[in-house]
């Protein structure tokens, strides 16, 4: 075993693979974080919200007014610089940096492939990424190498195979495979598309493109690594992340998804593409064709990369199980749901009327609470027991600044999870005041009077 292990580490790949996914990450983050502020997001996300939900342990990174402005052009810069590989590890780390900063400030707005980026950005610190089609490489032949150790891009090969294959996994369920849920509520949505549209409303359609789905994550990785299979699993790659795109509002991550699928292709694909373009922008590619292989030396520093970047790795592979760790039904505790590659598997929809008591008076205040949330914080935290709780304490220290000493805040909750009719979600005898968030199970949420069987 440890001589596989050996020979492993000591096999070699084009880093021509490499350099082009590199070149197409930058890029797909420079267009995207266009893209997000050309549709004045910014704004309403970052600066327009008088508060922001706020991950667990990250209360102390803070929203920051109108130089969160500086902050995406920063990001912007930096993705360029990244795709050129100019300065690439001070641009790849400046990068991790602000995007992952901007994506903490507000978990509203979480999304999967922005866990997806900032994991990819963050390994991507660690590997050769400059090696060959760089500017980098380019002005300095040291770092030019033609072969690089072969774990580099497999790396990359597994975290895209982790987010296919545990997607897959998350749709063994009954609500997925046996009711079609929620696709039988999204679906018709769509009824209006031609060609198609008058079809998403059948029901078989429904459950064949919930079963088709579910086949799809599961085995996509494995046809594309695969070289027999690998080009029809990029059209399969291509016509389902574009059906997506047009039938649910994703966002890039389709896009995403494809781009990065290429890394499974062979690296002559690679050296095609970043000739062509070397030869479109008049850049000579001759000097990162030098037959040099990046021989690794393995003194102290470098086994302590592998030994960090392995157990990053095995973290990627089991922190989505955690919520194995909690005793009631996922999709209605939600602990645990986040950063597990649950990618569109279920709807909720909720109800929550905020009372806020005074301890002493026993006076009640009813709260609306679009004097305090934008529209779609209130629809995100109705459903989900963190941001009630984060809200709560909120509305705890409002009132308290207001003069009311000791203020109480219950809740009226109703939610209804993928087209069961709606029930009461938490506990309304709870003070929510007096609960904390922790990693332990949240005992003010109601039972799930169903069950869901599966992942």
């Amino acid at each position: 075993m440890k001589f596989n292990i050996y020979k492993y580490l000591n096999s070699y790949s084009e880093s021509a693979t490499l350099a082009f996914f590199r070149l197409a990450f930058g890029f797909m983050m420079f267009f995207s974080l266009i893209r997000f502020a050309s549709h004045n997001w910014i704004e309403d996300f970052y600066i327009k919200p008088q508060f922001h939900f706020t991950y667990y342990g990250f209360g102390w990174v803070k929203p920051m007014g109108n130089y969160i402005y500086l902050l995406f052009m920063i990001a912007c810069i930096t993705a360029l610089f990244v795709a050129m590989g100019y300065k690439y590890r001070i641009a790849i780390i400046t990068f991790f940096l602000s995007f992952t900063y901007i994506e903490l400030i507000d978990k509203t707005t979480y999304l999967n492939h922005y866990y997806f980026v900032s994991i990819i950005s963050f390994l991507l610190i660690f590997l050769p990424a400059n090696a060959s089609y760089s500017v980098d490489a380019f002005k300095n032949s040291k770092i030019a190498f033609q072969k690089i150790p072969k774990w580099n891009i497999d790396i990359l090969k597994l975290l895209l195979g982790i987010v296919y294959f545990y997607a897959g996994l998350a749709k063994l369920n009954s609500d997925w495979l046996f009711k079609a849920m929620p696709l039988k509520i999204w679906l018709p949505n769509n009824s209006e598309l031609s060609l198609i549209g008058s079809l998403l409303n059948e029901n078989w359609v429904h459950y064949a493109f919930s079963w088709t789905g579910m086949i799809y994550d599961l085995s996509i990785v494995f046809l594309l690594l695969y070289k027999r299979t690998r080009i029809y699993a990029f059209a399969l790659v291509i016509i389902f992340h574009v059906l997506t795109r047009i039938l649910f509002p994703i966002g890039v991550f389709p896009y995403i998804m494809i781009i990065s699928t290429l890394i499974f292709f062979d690296a002559d694909f690679h050296k095609k593409c970043l000739q062509y373009l070397s030869n479109l922008f008049r850049f000579s590619y001759t000097i990162f064709e030098n037959g040099k292989v990046k021989i690794q030396n393995y003194n102290a520093t470098y086994k302590l990369k592998l030994t960090f970047i392995s157990l990053f790795v095995v973290f990627q592979l089991l922190f989505p199980f955690r919520y194995f760790l909690y005793k009631d039904e996922l999709f209605w505790t939600e602990e645990g749901f986040r950063f597990s590659w649950r990618v569109m598997i279920m709807e909720k929809a909720g109800y929550t009327q905020f009372i806020v008591k005074d301890s002493i008076t026993k006076k009640e205040i009813r709260i609306n609470n679009s004097h305090f949330l934008t529209t779609f914080q209130e629809k995100q935290m109705s459903f989900q027991p963190d941001f009630i709780l984060e809200y709560a304490h909120y509305l705890c220290e409002y009132y308290k600044n207001q003069g009311i000493q000791n203020p109480e805040v219950y809740v009226e909750s109703y939610v209804a999870l993928n087209g069961r009719l709606s029930q009461k979600y938490i506990n309304p005898k709870i003070n929510l005041a007096n609960e904390y968030e922790s990693f332990q199970h949240k005992t003010w949420i109601l039972p799930f009077n169903d069950e869901i069987i599966g992942f």
